[in-house]
C-alpha cells in the first residue's frame, strides 16, 4: 500500500512536505510548539460546504504565519499548492463517516479527507506525530533520521546486488561469444536486473520524503543503477521470442511481477516465450547481438538493426567477413573493419576477465 502512495497522486503531497520546503518548516514549527493543528490543502466547493466559522485572511503562506495561526483550535485552510493561507480557525463538519482514528482532530481529518478527497494534515499535540490523509490513504510522516537510515541501508543492499549483476553480465558476455548461453542464465540475469531496479525504486521513494536532504543519496543511486535498465532491454531484445509484446512491455510486466513476488526463472522464460516448464531452462539459446553491438563506439542504432536483420544472430555476425559486413546497408569498408575488430577485442577482453 505504501508503494502505491508513492506512485499515485499522493506523491506530489509528499514532495510538497519534503525537508527544505517552506511548508515542511511550518509543520515542524507547529510540532515543536506542542500546539497541535489541523490543516487542509485545497479549496474545493465540497470542502467549503463543510467549513463554518473562522475568518478568511487570503495571505501568502509563511512558516511564521502558520505557527501563529495554529495556536487557535480551529482548522487552517490552504490553497491547492499551499502557497496561500485562505481561512484560519475554521470549524469542519464532515459527515459521520466510519473512522479508525480515536482522537477528535485525527477523526475529523480522516473524515474530511474521505468525504472531499482533499489533502488533510493532522498534527498531534501530545505525541508530536504528523499524519497525512488524502481520500482513503493514511500516511505517518517520518523524521529525517529514520528515512536516511532506511535509504542508506537500501543503498548498501543495492550495491551488493549491482556488483553481483556486473560480474554475471561479464560472464554472460563471454558465454555469448562462445554461443553457450542457456535459458536459465538469461532468466537469472533478468531476475537480478529486476531486483536492482526494484531496490532503486524503493530508494527513489525515500528521496521523495528526503527532499533537498537526499542529494548524496540520489548521486549514489544514479551511479548504482546506471545502464541497468538499458542492459535488461538489450537482453530481452537478444533472446525474446515473444512477438506479441515490445521489449519495454515485457520488462514492465517483469517489474510488476517482481513487485507481486511471482517472478522466477520459469515465469521469465514464459514471458520471453523460451519455454513453459523448468525442463526448458537447460536449453541453449543464441543472442541476436543487440547488447554486444551497442557497446561498439560510433555504431548507430539503425546500423545495429540492419546487422541483426541481415545475419540474425551474434554468432553469424562474428563469422561474417569484412566483405559481407560491407554489403549491409549503411556499412562501408571502414565501418565493417571497425565492427570486426571491435567485436574481436571485446571477445578477447571478456575471455581474459572471465579466466581471471
Amino acid at each position: 500500500m505504501v508503494d502505491e502512495l508513492y506512485q499515485g497522486n499522493f506523491r506530489k503531497y509528499l514532495q510538497m512536505l519534503a525537508p527544505g520546503t517552506l511548508f515542511r518548516l511550518g509543520i515542524e514549527n507547529v510540532v515543536q510548539a506542542n500546539t497541535g493543528g489541523l490543516l487542509v490543502v485545497g479549496d474545493s466547493e465540497e470542502l467549503l460546504n463543510i467549513v463554518s466559522g473562522g475568518f478568511r485572511i487570503d495571505c501568502e503562506f509563511t512558516p511564521a504565519r502558520l505557527y501563529e495561526l495554529a495556536k487557535m483550535d480551529g482548522a487552517i485552510i490552504l490553497s491547492k499548492d499551499a502557497s496561500k493561507i485562505l481561512i484560519a480557525n475554521a470549524q469542519l463538519n464532515p459527515d459521520d463517516i466510519p473512522s479508525s482514528e480515536t482522537g477528535i482532530r485525527h477523526r475529523t481529518a480522516e473524515r474530511v479527507a474521505r468525504q472531499t478527497g482533499e489533502f488533510v494534515i493532522a498534527i498531534s499535540q501530545r505525541r508530536q506525530v504528523v499524519t497525512l490523509y488524502q481520500g482513503t490513504n493514511t500516511f505517518r510522516l517520518r523524521d529525517l533520521a529514520t528515512i536516511l537510515a532506511k535509504a542508506n541501508q537500501a543503498l548498501q543492499t543495492l550495491e551488493k546486488y549491482r556488483n553481483v549483476l556486473s560480474r554475471e553480465l561479464q560472464r554472460m558476455g563471454g558465454l555469448e561469444f562462445e554461443d553457450m548461453v542457456t535459458v536459465a542464465e538469461v532468466c537469472e540475469i533478468l531476475r537480478r536486473s529486476m531486483k536492482v531496479l526494484h531496490i532503486g525504486q524503493e530508494i527513489e521513494n525515500y528521496l521523495v520524503e528526503l527532499g533537498s536532504e537526499g542529494r548524496l543519496v540520489k548521486m549514489q543511486l544514479e551511479e548504482l543503477v546506471a545502464n541497468v535498465q538499458d542492459e535488461a532491454l538489450y537482453i530481452i531484445q537478444d533472446y525474446s521470442q515473444n512477438s506479441d509484446k515490445t521489449p519495454e512491455e515485457i520488462m514492465n510486466n517483469m517489474l510488476r511481477a517482481f513487485e507481486e513476488d511471482v517472478s522466477d526463472s520459469v515465469f521469465i522464460a514464459k514471458m520471453l516465450s523460451l519455454g513453459t516448464t523448468s525442463s526448458y531452462l537447460d536449453q541453449q539459446v543464441s543472442p541476436r547481438g543487440y547488447r554486444m553491438l551497442q557497446k561498439l563506439p560510433r555504431i548507430p542504432v539503425s546500423i545495429i538493426d540492419n546487422l541483426v536483420e541481415e545475419f540474425g544472430l551474434l554468432s553469424q555476425i562474428l563469422h561474417a567477413t569484412i566483405e559481407e559486413l560491407d554489403d549491409v546497408e549503411g556499412i562501408g569498408e571502414v565501418r565493417a573493419r571497425s565492427i570486426k575488430n571491435g567485436l574481436k577485442r571485446m571477445q578477447e577482453q571478456l575471455l581474459l576477465e572471465y579466466m581471471v
